[in-house]
């Protein structure tokens, strides 16, 4: 009884008088709770998880200017004569999904289509009455600013995809202004990207030799497994 009462108890007995008692409403205790772990930045394009430490890379400079078409000869010769087939490689290769030949069928028939159009209709000035000549280019001029708008929205998905920045101006604006030399600069970025992809160097890593035992290793152990059998029998309890 001495040795109890000189250890005293560590545990305190509370009461109710001790401290009021907080209320505790139905369905307070299921709150949702907001985790900082679980808010996790994804990637726009492909929706991945991003690590913590990922920085959005910077609005790269295009490697060459809009007016350097004689820095590749070939996409220049095909922009001047044939733009519809260099537009119709350009969205190919940014999207991989469509073929060059539906893009290049719509450029020729709107681009092309709609500028043999506006000459077939100057050459006719005098025979066509001037209302109707008015109502022609009018049309024409909205058919062109569509048809910057469509190759614009394509020049901004190759921007998106290298993280490229506008220049000189907005991409719907510069192939309303200045279609030609786009297409061009388009298709040489591309170019120069495939080219530094697959220019990158790679390891080639050579499997082991595979390993196998010999059957005058495995005869003794087969022989002497044959010579010690173990036979097991059930028997009722």
């Amino acid at each position: 009884m001495a040795e109890e009462l000189s250890h005293a108890s560590r545990y305190v007995k509370l009461t109710k008088d001790q401290g009021p008692m907080e209320e505790i409403k139905p369905g307070e205790l299921n709150q949702p709770i907001d985790v900082p772990q679980l808010h996790v930045r994804k990637c726009n394009e492909c929706g991945q998880p991003l690590p913590e430490s990922y920085l959005a890379p910077a609005d790269e400079p295009w490697t060459s200017g809009i007016f350097g078409c004689a820095e590749d000869a070939e996409s220049c010769r095909t922009g001047l004569f044939c733009p519809c087939v260099l537009f119709g490689r350009n969205v190919e290769h940014v999207r991989e999904d469509i073929p060059w030949t539906g893009p290049c069928i719509c450029h020729a028939v709107f681009v092309e289509g709609g500028l043999a159009f506006a000459a077939a209709t100057a050459a006719l000035h005098g025979f066509i009455d001037p209302n109707t000549t008015f109502l022609i280019y009018e049309g024409l001029f909205f058919s062109w600013w569509m048809c910057g708008i469509y190759t614009g929205i394509m020049r901004q998905s190759l921007q998106k995809k290298y993280h490229l920045k506008n220049s000189p101006c907005d991409p719907c604006l510069v192939h309303c202004c200045m279609h030609w030399c786009a297409l061009c600069q388009e298709h040489r970025e591309m170019k120069s990207r495939l080219s530094d992809e697959t220019a990158m160097p790679m390891t080639l890593v050579n499997p082991p030799p595979v390993q196998e035992m010999s059957a005058a290793h495995d005869s003794p152990s087969t022989s002497a497994n044959a010579n010690h059998q173990v036979h097991l029998e059930m028997q009722a309890l």
